[in-house]
């Protein structure tokens, strides 16, 4: 890896680590999705900072950030857009919505229903937005931020299996240790630090970082090695629902992001291992068990078939 991409990754994670103190692991898993060309969920509590993170993001990058705050009222067309008639002109003409951005917070995505949920499966997937039989592409670099609460607090739909297919990586951010919350609340003193934050990245160079990703080298054994964990999620006894070749691609990715915000060239094992539970697990569904209890058990499965597939050399 280059010099300049290792400055560029530093420069990013030491911005985002400014608004999100103590939380190393969450900003590089963040980052990872971000370079991976991939769509992030943050599952988690609220008020742990899961908004802080996804603002200083969009804040550290030179590009366009929108924010959508879901409600049960919701429509697909408050995302996507719609087409409005113009008498004067005697046609339609497209407004587009919040979705035409480069940084996309979506916040409780779950306080909407699964139909208007859907509305993001073409952009998340293609890249592009179908309204009233025309197609609008989306600009580069496009990314998804989604938060939500755990399903089993009140007013929450949880999100269907297609849709949780598209995310990248499905993380927590979890409560800070005491000496973060402190530095937490000292850093709060004066107003909010995420808003005191500026661009040290442009849109263009988070897309040359994008495509540097792309080229870190995998080697056939970690390839194998990625389509072992798969398999063994498809032929798990208690596992109903096991990973889909999309999860399999967007898996590979990841790790090739991995290494290239851990300055290597090339994916090493440790790489498919530390990605596996947030990459693979909400992907699975556990048989027999109710919605709310299958998220800690495919975690533990997840780790179980690590122990149990062969490590390359």
């Amino acid at each position: 890896m280059s010099v300049d991409t290792a400055s560029l990754i530093d420069r990013l994670t030491a911005n985002i680590s400014q608004a999100l103190l103590g939380k190393p692991e969450v900003i590089r898993l963040a980052l990872v999705t971000l370079l991976a060309e991939g769509h992030l969920l943050i599952e988690d509590a609220p008020g742990v900072g899961k908004t802080s993170l996804a603002k200083a993001i969009a804040g550290s990058i030179n590009c366009q950030f929108t924010r959508l705050q879901c409600t049960p009222d919701m429509l697909p067309s408050d995302i996507l857009g719609t087409s409005v008639f113009l008498p004067n002109r005697g046609e339609f003409e497209f407004r587009r919505g919040p979705i035409f951005t480069n940084v996309f917070l979506v916040d409780e995505i779950n306080r909407t229903t699964p139909r208007t949920q859907s509305a993001l499966l073409e952009a998340m997937m293609e890249h592009q937005v179908t309204v009233d039989g025309h197609t609008y592409e989306l600009q580069k670099p496009f990314f998804v931020l989604a938060t939500q609460n755990p399903f089993e607090f009140e007013g929450t739909y949880p999100l269907p299996e297609n849709q949780l297919d598209r995310f990248m990586l499905n993380i927590e951010v979890g409560y800070p240790d005491r000496k973060a919350e402190r530095d937490v609340l000292n850093s709060h003193r004066d107003g909010e630090p995420v808003s005191r934050l500026k661009p040290v990245l442009t849109g263009d160079e988070v897309a040359g970082l994008q495509r540097q990703s792309r080229q870190v080298r995998v080697d056939d054994a970690i390839n194998e090695y990625i389509l072992e964990v798969v398999a063994a999620t498809r032929k798990h006894e208690e596992l109903s629902l096991g990973v889909s070749t999309r999860g399999a691609i967007t898996y590979y990715r990841a790790v090739q992001a991995l290494a290239l915000t851990e300055g290597r060239a090339f994916v090493v094992p440790d790489d498919v291992k530390k990605l596996a539970v947030p990459a693979l697990a909400h992907r699975v569904e556990c048989r027999g068990m109710i919605r709310e209890g299958q998220r800690d058990r495919a975690k533990t499965i997840i780790k179980q078939i690590l122990n149990n597939v062969r490590v390359p050399d």
